[in-house]
C-alpha cells in the first residue's frame, strides 16, 4: 500500500532558534512546551507544535545530536545497508524554529514545571511531552546483563549493536547455528523479530547455506504471522525453525560465557545469539515518575496526558497504547495529535479526539515486502480497533506485489525520515 503525507509540514514556520539562556518566551508567544527525545514521536510533536501555533516557544531535549532509526536497520545486520543510511540530524527542525537542547534530562520538578538538563541549564515549561523509546529491562532475563549483551546482542536499539550483530554474523562459520529469542509482549517493534529472522535466513541461504536459524519464541501468535510464515515455507525451508511458546520456546535464562539460552525443555548452543530481552519505557520516564509498575507509561488516549503526573504527555513506544503498537509510524501519528492537543489546551480548548493510522512494512528478503495497517480510535483509556478499517498483505498476492511492498516500504522510510526531521 502507498503511503501519502498531507502538506501541513511545510508550513512549519522558519526562524533562528533561541539561546537557552534567553528568555524563554517571548512578548506575546502562546506558551513554552519542552519535548524530551528527538525520535520519530518527539521530533515530530515538535516540529507540528510550531507549525500549529508559531508563537509557540518549544525547545526538543536530546541528548544525541544524530538520531540513529531502527527501521530498516535489520537490512544493516544483513549488509544491504549502511548504519550511516540510519543516521538524521535536526537542522529541519531548527529551520522550523524549534530550539535544540543536545543535553541529557537529568531531572523533573512536577511542581515547578522545570525541566534540569545535564549541564545545569533548568528549563521551565507549561506543558511536557515525553517520548522517551524504550530501555532494555535487565532485570527481565537471568542471566542477561549489559556485559552479556557485548557476546549476545539485542540490536534492538540502533547503532553499536548492530554493527556488533553483523560481525558476528560474517564471522560465523558456515555450517554454525544462528538463535534468535523473542520476548512477549509488549515490545518495540512487534514484527521485528520475524523481519530480522527472515533476512538472516537469506543472509544465510545465500552467504552461508549450510548453517541454520533457531527462532525462541515467547509467544504463539504474532504480527503478520501467516504472511510470515508462508514466506519461510516458500523460501527458507528446513533453514529457518520456528519454536512457539506452547513448543517450549521461551527463554528463561542466558549463560553468555558457554553461549546458550536455556527454556523449559532444551539447553541451546548457539554460534551466534541475538537475544531481545523484556524492555521499558525510556529512563526519563522513571524520573518523571509517568512510568507504573508495568514499566511502561498510561496516558489519556484523547491527549496524550500522563495519568500518572498533570502538564505532562507521553508518545512513541514507551506510552500504553492499547492496540495500537509500539512503531516508528504509530509514534509520528501520535507525535502530530499530540500536539494539536497541546495547541488547543494551552488555548484553554478541550482536545479533539483523534484517529489514528499505523502502518508497518516488513522485508523478507530484499525484493519481498509484506505489510499491516490499522486505524485506532480511543475507549476508555485506551486505543483500540477500528473494525474493517486495517489489514494485512493478501496471502495469495503474486510475486510482482510483494515486489512492489519492498519498493514501497523503502518509499515510505524515505518519506517519514525526511517528514520527521527534513
Amino acid at each position: 500500500m502507498r503511503i501519502t503525507r498531507r502538506g501541513l509540514l511545510a508550513s512549519a514556520a522558519a526562524g533562528a532558534a533561541s539561546s537557552l539562556s534567553s528568555p524563554s518566551v517571548a512578548q506575546g508567544a502562546a506558551g513554552r512546551v519542552v519535548v524530551i527525545g528527538g525520535g520519530f514521536g518527539g521530533a515530530t510533536c515538535a516540529r507540528f507544535l510550531k507549525s500549529l501555533e508559531p508563537r509557540l516557544d518549544v525547545t526538543l531535549v536530546e541528548s544525541n545530536p544524530t538520531f540513529t532509526a531502527c527501521p530498516f536497520s535489520n537490512e544493516v545486520i544483513v549488509g544491504l545497508r549502511e548504519l550511516t543510511e540510519q543516521e538524521f540530524g535536526y537542522d529541519g527542525l531548527l529551520k522550523a524554529g524549534v530550539t535544540l537542547a543536545i543535553q541529557s534530562a537529568t531531572a523533573i520538578n512536577a511542581s515547578a514545571r522545570i525541566v534540569s538538563l545535564a549541564d545545569g541549564t533548568k528549563l521551565s515549561y507549561d506543558r511536557l511531552v515525553l517520548s522517551p523509546g524504550i530501555d532494555i529491562n535487565w532485570s527481565g532475563l537471568p542471566g542477561y546483563t549489559q556485559a552479556a549483551a557485548e557476546r549476545m546482542p539485542h540490536a534492538w536499539k540502533a547503532g553499536a549493536q548492530t554493527l556488533l550483530l553483523r560481525r558476528q554474523l560474517e564471522a560465523m562459520p558456515d555450517g554454525g547455528t544462528v538463535v534468535i529469542s523473542a520476548p512477549a509482549n509488549p515490545f518495540r517493534c512487534p514484527p521485528g523479530p520475524y523481519e530480522r529472522a527472515s533476512l538472516i535466513a537469506w543472509y544465510l541461504k545465500t552467504k552461508k547455506p549450510k548453517s541454520k536459524l533457531i527462532l525462541l519464541d515467547a509467544k504463539d501468535a504474532f504480527s503478520k504471522q501467516r504472511l510470515f510464515q508462508n514466506a519461510w515455507k516458500e523460501l527458507y525451508p528446513g533453514l529457518l525453525e520456528w519454536v512457539s511458546l506452547s513448543s517450549g520456546g521461551k527463554v528463561n535464562s542466558i549463560d553468555s560465557e558457554t553461549m546458550t539460552l536455556v527454556t523449559d525443555f532444551d539447553r541451546i548452543k548457539a554460534d551466534v545469539a541475538n537475544v531481545i530481552p523484556p524492555q521499558k519505557a525510556g529512563a526519563i520516564a522513571a524520573i518523571a515518575e509517568v512510568a507504573d509498575r508495568s514499566g511502561w507509561c498510561p496516558i489519556d488516549p484523547v491527549s496524550f496526558e500522563s495519568k500518572l503526573q498533570p502538564d505532562m504527555h507521553v508518545i512513541g513506544d514507551a506510552a500504553i497504547m492499547g492496540a495500537m503498537p509500539k512503531s516508528a509510524f504509530a509514534a509520528n501519528a501520535q507525535g502530530k495529535a499530540c500536539a494539536a492537543a497541546v495547541v488547543r489546551l494551552l488555548a484553554g480548548e478541550k482536545p479533539i479526539e483523534p484517529r489514528l493510522v499505523n502502518t508497518c512494512y516488513s522485508i523478507v528478503q530484499p525484493d519481498y515486502g509484506i505489510s499491516v495497517a490499522g486505524v485506532y480510535r480511543p475507549e476508555k483509556d485506551l486505543f483500540v480497533d477500528i473494525e474493517g478499517a486495517g489489514g494485512v498483505s493478501p496471502i495469495d498476492a503474486p510475486k510482482s506485489a510483494r515486489i512492489a511492498e519492498a519498493g514501497y516500504a523503502h518509499g515510505w522510510f524515505k518519506t517519514i525520515t525526511r517528514a520527521t526531521f527534513g
